[in-house]
């Protein structure tokens, strides 16, 4: 029965709603930022399949499907963003302007580093989308010659990383507009910085939101001819 059980897509997908209700749970009780629930169910779910020795692809059998519903989920929200879009219009020039900024900085950064320590090409490739949301993030690394499974863990950790500490860390070095916040983070973090984001402020949120999308798109654009321009 426990064999049939792994088998089946259920179980992933089981898994993983328990996983961040619990989290979710956790989070609400303890109010603190370390308990971020993206972050405390993947490291739930690590935790359990290697205690319990379950082959990933038992787990990803039914994974897929979640990871298939990030498309959908980032779309949603453009629900906040429309509500906010006159704001938003109103910031136009310095937000188009930041993007591009936070696009181009994420890839040198990213990919500089890996290649200052000594990683090898598919590493530092599999790197440099590492701020994009991961659906888009594993398109491009795929056309550009990465590794995706190491991508998607990278993308997954930066999200994790600004959820827990981007709001406080704008705050440290002065940025407080909510708008500048979530442009920030939204640009860096993508989804998950976002659905923190939309937790601190609406308007900082729905400019989580746009950054997602525009990060996304210029990364995509970017990347191949950055990539070309070193092969």
């Amino acid at each position: 029965m426990w064999s049939e059980l792994l088998q089946n897509p259920l179980f992933g997908i089981g898994l993983t709603l328990l996983a961040y209700a619990l989290a979710q749970k956790v989070y609400q009780r303890t109010g603190s930022i370390l308990f971020n629930p993206v972050f405390t169910s993947i490291v739930s779910i690590i935790l359990l399949l290697l205690l319990l020795e379950i082959p990933y692809a038992n787990y990803v059998k039914g994974g897929q499907y979640i990871l298939f519903l990030l498309g959908p989920a980032v779309v949603a929200l453009a629900v906040p963003l429309y509500t906010r879009r006159q704001e938003i219009l109103s910031k136009k020039g310095p937000i188009l302007v930041g993007i591009a900024a936070g696009a181009v900085t994420s890839i040198v950064t990213a990919t500089g580093l890996a290649w200052l320590l000594g990683a090898s090409t598919d590493v530092v490739l599999s790197l440099a989308p590492k701020s994009v949301t991961t659906p888009i993030a594993i398109g491009i690394v795929e056309k550009i010659g990465g590794i995706a499974p190491l991508t998607a863990a990278i993308v997954v950790l930066t999200g994790c990383l600004g959820a827990i500490c981007g709001p406080e860390f704008c705050r440290l070095i002065g940025v407080r507009d909510p708008a500048a916040m979530g442009l920030a983070i939204g640009t860096a973090s993508h989804g998950i910085g976002t659905a923190r984001m939309l937790e601190v402020d609406r308007l900082g949120g729905a400019v989580a939101g746009l950054a997602i999308g525009l990060n996304g798109l210029m990364t995509a654009l970017l990347l191949p001819f950055l990539v070309g321009l070193f092969r």
